[in-house]
């Protein structure tokens, strides 16, 4: 198996393939019910907001002041995604501020719980898709 880091060059020659994740998709049924409920109840910010074909547009939102993206948008032949677990986690200073804010806003979510490795709760978005938000 071929080594994609040059280790046998100093840099600038140590080049990495892959740099970060740029952005992860958020399936939905309704992007506008969607796109109220991530910058109303979460405060995400629009970063781009487009048509994208068959009926859809591709929205881009950023989370927080970080770098990091989530795109509301369903592919073709994808829907069955919708309402389900979302592999990947937020991450907030304040697990307990955080659930009371989401709770005062409206979004279902589940009491914090403390485990060895960390706080963390539960919360779904308009679409029934589950999230877990833990501390950093």
């Amino acid at each position: 198996m071929r080594n994609f880091v040059d280790t046998d060059r100093p840099p600038p020659y140590d080049r990495r393939m892959i740099t970060h994740l740029k952005f992860a998709g958020i399936p939905t049924r309704n992007q506008d019910a969607a796109l109220a409920f991530y910058t109303q109840k979460l405060g995400f910010k629009v970063v781009t907001d487009q048509p994208m074909g068959d009926g859809q547009r591709w929205i881009e939102l950023r989370v927080g002041n970080s770098d990091t993206r989530v795109v509301l948008f369903t592919p073709t032949g994808h829907e069955e995604r919708i309402g389900t677990f979302f592999n990947g986690a937020f991450a907030t200073d304040n697990v307990e501020k955080t659930y009371e804010e989401l709770i005062a806003r409206g979004v279902e979510a589940t009491p914090p719980k403390k485990e060895p490795w960390g706080t963390f709760t539960t919360f779904k978005d308009v679409d029934g898709n589950q999230f877990v938000l833990g501390s950093r």
